[in-house]
């Protein structure tokens, strides 16, 4: 079966269920979905980037700093997160990525999503897909934030971008400023 024929649930402006449609069928017509974003670090805090191929239905060509994909119909944004990493990295027993926050992307296009981004750590090699990845490796977050006005990234990630720096900073904030233990 193509990725065009796979089934994926629509969504309304809240993020609820209103039917399914075919993959193919929600692109044509511009219905919302939901997809997953995954930022996967290696065991030295590097970042998983890589350069989509030219036959990928969305973004061919561009860079994007994160890996996942559509949510299938029924399926849940965590199992979605976890199958879409162990795919496009082409790797298995990865732990399971860890939800940080969703957001509605609003494509220049037409083209809008709800996207849930996740984080997770990937200490195994990996062999990313053929058929989804150009070119890959692994670059330190100050590399990302440089390449960011140099080369052509995927529009939903550079709209993540942010947003995951945000929540990110917001989060190493509350837990330098609780009342946990100090050693």
């Amino acid at each position: 079966m193509s990725s065009d024929q796979e089934w994926i649930d629509v969504v309304d402006a809240f993020d609820t269920v209103v039917g399914q449609a075919t993959r193919g069928e929600a692109y044509a017509r511009g219905l919302c979905h939901r997809v997953t974003f995954v930022l996967a670090r290696d065991e030295r805090d590097r970042i998983f980037v890589h350069r989509r191929t030219a036959t990928k239905k969305v973004h061919p060509g561009m860079y994007d700093m994160f890996v996942g994909g559509v949510v299938g119909a029924g399926e849940t944004y965590d199992d979605a997160a976890l199958r879409e990493a162990e795919e496009e990295l082409g790797v298995s027993g990865l732990p399971r990525p860890t939800r940080l926050f969703t957001f509605r992307y609003e494509g220049a296009d037409g083209q809008s999503w709800w996207s849930t981004v996740y984080e997770v750590r990937c200490a195994l090699p990996v062999q990313p897909q053929q058929e989804e990845v150009d070119w890959y490796a692994f670059l330190p977050e100050e590399e990302v934030e440089r390449r960011l006005t140099e080369w052509a990234w995927a529009p939903d990630s550079l709209a993540a971008w942010p947003r995951l720096r945000r929540a990110t900073r917001e989060a190493g904030s509350a837990r330098g400023s609780g009342g946990g233990e100090h050693h």
